[in-house]
């Protein structure tokens, strides 16, 4: 049922009202440094933080057969995080409303050297509009808004009149393996809301995405007499630049991918990391390299990771030296598809109402080239996922930061969302 005028005006006074103890819940998640399997304490604190808020709580760890043996699970590594998935359940008094996931993810990736950072990585300093810090906007942010968005609902009384679930994970940043073990022990709702800086906007396509390391080997002989080796990290540029004849063929067919049509590049190949070599003057014998390439939404990872490694192999029979060291190329992250957000569901429908009414404008949509967890939900819950979260700079970079006049307002709408989506009841005594 619509949200009344009157409750719309009670719910964003109400977080209004709340948006100080958002912005300290905001920078003690910030605080924690919650790199890849480094996650454990964050989701501890977020444990005992929900239990104390009266929601049934889940922690559990994923399963590496489960997930390996499903089409979207990715491979585990010896860096594969073994921190737990947190989940907390609102159950109402009585289910008369439509059930809701809002997902997050707090895992995040390094920041690098500290000296090229002009706030503290993980200190959560305020400049302005701006918070500042590793997952700021990427996305503890949005982790915050999910708790604080029912809190809102609280502060006047009232609780969503349907199963909520909040689920925190890892792996987001790796191998969306955190999200698929939510799938795989039987999570589910009529819809998903996952807040991902998506600068106020509504994901309406997202990209797969494939990670994958290449082994080139060398021969090692003494630089003096090089021309009789083979240097493995000169082999690994060139099939480096065999795989960007793959990067600029799938930029060609954008054509064939209607909601891709607004990116200048939306397949993108990014070599991550590289390593070669034992000694400065020996030829290097070996050279390992980590590369990531998206994919277009509706197409087959397994097939696309053939694809490359068909064409690296072909490449490799017209090199004198690859033609007898084949490169080996390993899956070692993502194995992920992207997905679509048909347009007209009821679920977009609600957040559209609820955007236009803490913004006053039309909620927009975009495409991302970029991974998300939002395809776990879209592509085998088979629901409505809503991919949809506040403005923020520098993801993945120096100074990460969010907005917070932004981050209100998606409070608002998130909170406007889950009154209207699930409806409400009085809280429970």
């Amino acid at each position: 049922m619509p949200v009344s005028d009157e409750l719309r005006a009670a719910i964003e006074a109400s977080v209004d009202e709340g948006f100080d103890a958002q912005i300290a819940y905001t920078r003690k998640l910030v605080n924690f440094p919650s790199q890849r399997g480094e996650e454990f304490a964050v989701q501890d604190f977020l444990f005992q933080d929900w239990k104390e808020r009266g929601f049934t709580m889940d922690r559990f760890h994923m399963n590496e057969a489960e997930i390996t043996a499903h089409e979207g699970g990715a491979p585990f590594s010896e860096d594969h995080s073994q921190a737990p998935i947190v989940v907390g359940i609102h159950h109402p008094k009585a289910e008369t409303g439509r059930s809701l996931i809002l997902q997050h993810h707090v895992d995040v990736v390094p920041v690098g050297p500290t000296d090229m950072w002009e706030k503290a990585p993980y200190g959560g300093e305020i400049v302005g509009d701006w918070m500042y810090g590793r997952g700021s906007g990427d996305m503890k942010a949005g982790a915050a808004a999910n708790v604080f968005a029912l809190e809102a609902l609280k502060r006047i009384g009232l609780q969503p009149a349907a199963t909520v679930y909040l689920q925190s994970v890892v792996e987001e940043e790796s191998t969306g393996n955190g999200a698929m073990q939510t799938f795989l022990r039987g999570y589910t709702a009529d819809a998903a809301l996952i807040p991902e800086p998506e600068g106020d906007k509504l994901v309406r396509a997202c990209a797969g995405v494939l990670w994958f390391s290449v082994e080139v080997r060398g021969v090692p002989v003494h630089v003096r007499e090089m021309g009789e080796g083979a240097n493995a990290i000169d082999a690994a540029y060139r099939v480096i630049g065999a795989l960007r004849e793959i990067e600029a063929k799938w930029n060609g067919e954008k054509d064939q991918h209607p909601e891709f049509l607004s990116e200048q590049h939306p397949i993108n190949l990014n070599i991550g990391k590289i390593a070669g070599g034992d000694w400065g003057s020996s030829v290097p014998a070996w050279c390992r390299f980590q590369a990531r390439i998206a994919i277009y939404a509706g197409q087959n990872a397994a097939a696309k990771l053939r694809e490359i490694e068909d064409h690296v192999a072909a490449f490799a029979r017209q090199d004198r030296f690859l033609s007898q060291n084949p490169p080996q190329i390993v899956q070692n992250g993502f194995n992920a598809e992207g997905y679509v957000l048909e347009p007209g569901s009821d679920a977009e429908n609600v957040l559209a109402t609820a955007h236009e009414a803490a913004f006053g404008a039309p909620l927009e949509t975009m495409t991302t080239p970029a991974y998300l967890d939002a395809r776990v939900y879209a592509l085998y819950n088979n629901i409505p996922t809503l991919c949809y979260g506040p403005v923020s700079r520098n993801i993945h970079g120096f100074d990460e930061c969010v907005s917070l006049s932004s981050l209100r307002k998606v409070t608002k709408a998130m909170a406007l969302f889950v009154a209207d989506w699930c409806g409400t009841e009085p809280v429970a005594d």
